[in-house]
């Protein structure tokens, strides 16, 4: 059984961990022309709430609001690290000292669903993205997306379960 700050302390490993190797493949996808999250977004979605502001009809014509990119990069690896924290809770605790792919894949496909719930709604990008241009493209993206950040989880947990 892992203590709860052993708990948290794994959470914040694999949780960092796995965001940035989502980082990297979000890297990788504008560069080759793939559109992915600005998370200044995130931050100006976030910083508008105190206003009593939830929804927009385009998050990129809202008011920019100060201190909005680093708002939304840290609430994109607090994210990530919730995320993390969610699946050990979720997995056995077998799985912590010996993780294997398939739970980690599973749990990160199914963290598209706040995107396309939540997220993009708020943002004024409809349903999954039904406002966006091409909206099939947009979720393949982000689907992907969220398999690397899956793929992401397992290897963080990897390398923490060999130290």
């Amino acid at each position: 059984m892992m203590n709860q700050t052993s708990l948290l302390a794994m959470s914040l490993g694999i949780g960092i961990g796995a965001t940035l190797i989502m980082d990297l493949w979000s890297a990788i996808m504008r560069r080759i022309g793939i559109a992915t999250l600005n998370y200044g977004w995130l931050g100006r979605w976030c910083l508008h709430w105190k206003n009593g502001i939830w929804f927009h009809s385009s998050i990129k014509d809202a008011a920019p609001v100060r201190g909005e990119n680093i708002i939304g990069w840290a609430l994109h690896y607090l994210t990530g690290i919730v995320f993390a924290f969610a699946l050990l809770t979720t997995v056995s605790p077998a799985w912590i000292h010996s993780p294997t792919v398939a739970p980690a894949l599973l749990f990160g496909g199914v963290t598209v669903l706040i995107p396309w719930l939540v997220l993009q709604p708020a943002l004024g990008a409809g349903l999954a993205g039904t406002k966006m241009p091409h909206p099939w493209k947009s979720r393949a993206a982000g689907f992907a997306t969220h398999l690397i950040f899956g793929l992401g989880l397992y290897l963080s947990a990897k390398a923490i379960s060999l130290t």
